[in-house]
C-alpha cells in the first residue's frame, strides 16, 4: 500500500509528514515536539517570541538557531526579558547568531512586558489554549487540507495585541498553534498524529492565574 503524497515513509519504517523527513532538524522537531501540547508559559512565550523571528524567513533557520536564541534571551524567561535595556538591545543586535532584527528584537522585548501583564489574572498559557477550537471536521490528509490562519488564530492574534503583543498576527498565530498543539495537523497516517492525540487526552488542567500557572503542566518540547 502506498502513502499519500503528502507522507513520506523513512528508512526506520515510520511515516511522516513529507516536511517533517525532509531533513534530519525537521525529522526531530516533527516528532518530537510539534503538535505536542505545551502548557508551560516560558516556552510558549519563547514559540511566539521564535515564530515572530521567522517572519520572511524559513523555520529551519530559526530552529537551527533556538540554541543561541536561548542563550541570548535568558532562555525566554519572561521576568528576565522584561527588563531587558536598550544595552540589552544593542547586545542582541550584535549577536551574529541570531537574526539582528531591530523591530524583532524589540518586539520580543515588548512581549515579555506583555506577557507579564496577562500573568497578573491568569497564565498565558490559560489565554492561549482559551482559543483551541471546539470541533475541526474532517481530518487534515494532504498539506492542501491545513489553512494559513483560522477564526479561532485570528482571535487570539486580536486577543493578544490588545495585551501589547507584537509580531502575531493570524498567519503567525496559526503556525504556532500548530506547533504548540493546540491543534494537531499532523496528517492521518502520520505516526505522530496518533501519538499527538494520546498526549493531548493525558494532558493536565490548565493553570488558571499566576499562582498556579508552575503547578500544573502537560507535555513540554523537548530541550
Amino acid at each position: 500500500m502506498t502513502s499519500p503524497p503528502d507522507l513520506v515513509r523513512g528508512d526506520d519504517r515510520i511515516r511522516r509528514c513529507a516536511w517533517g523527513a525532509s531533513t534530519p532538524d525537521y525529522a526531530r522537531y516533527h516528532d518530537d515536539e510539534w503538535g505536542r501540547p505545551v502548557v508551560d508559559d516560558t516556552r510558549i512565550f519563547e514559540k511566539l517570541c521564535l515564530e515572530g523571528f521567522q517572519s520572511g524567513l524559513s523555520w529551519l533557520t530559526i530552529l537551527r538557531k533556538r540554541e543561541n536564541f536561548r542563550s541570548a534571551f535568558a532562555d525566554f524567561d519572561i521576568p528576565t526579558v522584561a527588563a531587558f535595556s536598550d544595552r540589552d538591545r544593542d547586545r542582541l543586535l550584535g549577536d551574529a547568531g541570531i537574526v539582528r532584527h531591530r523591530g524583532k528584537i524589540e518586539a520580543a522585548m515588548a512581549n515579555a512586558r506583555a506577557a507579564l501583564v496577562v500573568q497578573r489574572d491568569r497564565s498565558l498559557a490559560s489565554l492561549f489554549w482559551s482559543f483551541a477550537p471546539r470541533g475541526r471536521g474532517l481530518a487534515p490528509r494532504t498539506m492542501a487540507d491545513l489553512p494559513a490562519k483560522t477564526a479561532e488564530s485570528t482571535a487570539l492574534s486580536k486577543a493578544l495585541r490588545a495585551h501589547g503583543f507584537r509580531f502575531v498576527g493570524p498567519t503567525t498565530m496559526y503556525a504556532a498553534m500548530q506547533s504548540l498543539g493546540v491543534v494537531n495537523d499532523h496528517l492521518v497516517g502520520c505516526a505522530s498524529r496518533a501519538a499527538c492525540a494520546r498526549s493531548r487526552k493525558a494532558m493536565s488542567a490548565l493553570p488558571r492565574s499566576s499562582e498556579d500557572r508552575g503547578a500544573r503542566r502537560a507535555v513540554r518540547p523537548c530541550r
